[in-house]
């Protein structure tokens, strides 16, 4: 009798690829850094993303609301990825899907090698390996931008016990199978969180056929905007259930039959059939890359540590969008790309006097993390303000900004409110002094 043996063969490319710059991601930060890039004069510039196309998240979300603060306009969410990706092509920018960047060898020394590029530039000594049905390449780049982005924690990560049935997923799971793959998901449905992309989910619920019974959230109200809960009740009759959480999930038989909520004032239970189960939020940068690399990770954001150039902590690599902040806007994380574009292009063009020189900037309870983490002198942060999330609800508080005791700035009164961002503007950078301690960010509230 014979056997059949599969044998698998790895096809290596036997020249690497040069370029200027290597983005790695194609979603609204990738591209929109790109098609700056090129737009600067850097010669060539490649973009590379795993998806079968580009345009990130935004492409699988056909809501509204897209594209008003960087393109000046307002776009679905399918118009605004193909907008941002004719654009970066349009601009000379090389896109390719399909492709993942494995690995980028960023630590090196002052004997590392210093590869030409196609612009003829010798900055920086960087490569990273770069895997698609072509086979396994290697790309050398002068400089590497990393947008990666963010996702949602699944069920696993938020460590909710129980059975493991089918009908569990994230947002973003959802929007894909409903956008991307046109399924039907009848059914009653839960949605696990209250912030923005809850509501979202909640409406591609009903798109889709499902019931959704209500939002639940571990606070002690919603974290999105009042016309988002105004709207959601009024047009959906979606209830949010406040202080709430998912204590357990239910389906012995394979498919989901519900969940056991826990009252976290009370501690009662109580048990809410359901076929369907979506988490949304709890966002978490896609570091995966970044962590492989060893660079540094700031514990709050969990992403890469960057200064206000969104230059990392590896030489020659920056970072930009949500793989900084999880989550802003598709728009937001677009201009972030713009602005580490500009400071990548500064890079390529020559040293800067001071670039390495950086003051940590840290933050203390109730705020839970600041982005950027570090400021570079004469460099402001992306849109003149740094981004902040706090852990719990103060209806008035000031931001303030010290450093070694003395006042740098402060903001107006402004609400904090889990999940959503609240800003720091920058116009007290000037009055760091590069030589002093940690700038220490804290509230009055």
């Amino acid at each position: 009798m014979l056997r059949r043996t599969l044998v698998t063969v790895t096809r290596y490319a036997t020249e690497p690829v040069d370029v200027d710059v290597l983005v790695v991601g194609a979603g609204p930060a990738g591209l929109s850094a790109a098609a700056e890039l090129r737009q600067r004069g850097v010669a060539r510039v490649l973009v590379a993303d795993r998806e079968a196309e580009p345009g990130g998240v935004p492409r699988h979300s056909r809501h509204t609301g897209y594209g008003l603060r960087d393109l000046h306009r307002v776009m679905s969410g399918p118009v605004y990825a193909r907008a941002l990706a004719d654009a970066a092509v349009r601009a000379g920018a090389e896109v390719r899907t399909a492709c993942t960047v494995t690995d980028i060898p960023v630590t090196q020394s002052p004997a590392s090698p210093r590869y030409p590029t196609a612009g003829g530039l010798t900055t920086g000594g960087l490569a990273a390996t770069v895997t698609s049905p072509r086979g396994i390449e290697t790309v050398r780049a002068a400089a590497i931008l990393l947008a990666t982005g963010c996702r949602e924690r699944p069920r696993s990560a938020r460590l909710v016990p129980g059975d493991r049935p089918s009908g569990v997923m994230t947002t973003g799971e959802l929007q894909q199978r409903v956008y991307l793959g046109g399924e039907r998901l009848p059914g009653r449905a839960l949605v696990v969180g209250a912030e923005h992309v809850s509501f979202s989910a909640a409406i591609t619920l009903a798109h889709a056929g499902a019931s959704v019974i209500a939002l639940v959230t571990q606070y002690e109200r919603h974290q999105s905007y009042a016309a988002f809960r105004a709207a959601a009740a009024l047009r959906w009759r979606i209830p949010v259930w406040t202080s709430s959480v998912v204590r357990r999930i239910t389906g012995p038989g394979g498919r989901l039959t519900g969940v056991e909520l826990a009252d976290t004032r009370g501690g009662g239970t109580r048990h809410v059939p359901c076929e369907l189960l979506v988490f949304t939020g709890d966002w978490i940068p896609d570091h995966v890359l970044a962590r492989g690399a060893r660079l540094t990770i700031d514990p709050g954001t969990k992403g890469p540590a960057v200064d206000t150039g969104l230059a990392t902590s590896a030489e020659g690599v920056f970072a930009a969008g949500n793989l900084i902040h999880a989550a802003e806007t598709a728009d937001v994380a677009a201009l972030s790309g713009r602005h580490a574009a500009r400071q990548v292009a500064a890079y390529l063009a020559g040293p800067q006097a001071g670039r390495t020189v950086r003051v940590p900037v840290e933050v203390e309870a109730p705020l839970l993390w600041i982005s950027p983490n570090a400021v570079a002198a004469g460099i402001p942060p992306p849109r003149g303000r740094f981004t902040l999330r706090a852990a719990g609800f103060c209806p008035r508080a000031r931001i303030e900004a010290r450093q070694d005791g003395r006042l740098l700035g402060r903001s107006r009164q402004q609400r904090l409110i889990p999940g959503r961002p609240v800003h720091l503007a920058a116009s007290w950078l000037s009055a760091v002094d590069q030589a002093g301690g940690p700038v220490r960010v804290t509230t009055d509230g």
